[in-house]
């Protein structure tokens, strides 16, 4: 069978990189209330335990993480199209839609093949 959870799973790690160069935190409720230089703290030091905790359950596996993982990658696109006009939105060039895109549509191929 075809996986294409890892390449889902690629996209949106490039896409998070991207998004520390894209200043996102500053989308964020709550985040975006911090000063600037915190904010970016924040944000990059939360993903350690969401990375982590990603690795835990792909080595493990399971196959309700992964099909969670594939919905939440539709939702994380969708969340950027709704945020598409926000004022502190930096996510515009072909690249980082790439990346935002690419794991979309990885996560609907893998949620239609599973």
């Amino acid at each position: 069978m075809i996986n294409f959870f890892l390449p889902g799973l690629a996209f949106l790690l490039l896409h998070e990189m991207d998004a520390v160069r894209c200043r996102e935190w500053r989308i964020f409720p709550g985040l975006s209330l911090l000063p600037e230089r915190i904010g970016s703290i924040l944000f990059m030091l939360a993903h350690i335990p969401l990375y982590y905790w990603v690795m835990l359950e792909v080595a493990g596996g399971r196959p309700a993480f992964r099909t969670g993982f594939d919905y939440f990658m539709l939702i994380h696109l969708g969340l950027h199209l709704l945020f598409l006009r926000h004022p502190n939105n930096e996510f515009k060039d072909w690249m980082s839609w790439l990346f935002i895109g690419g794991a979309g549509l990885f996560g609907l191929l893998d949620l239609l093949i599973s």
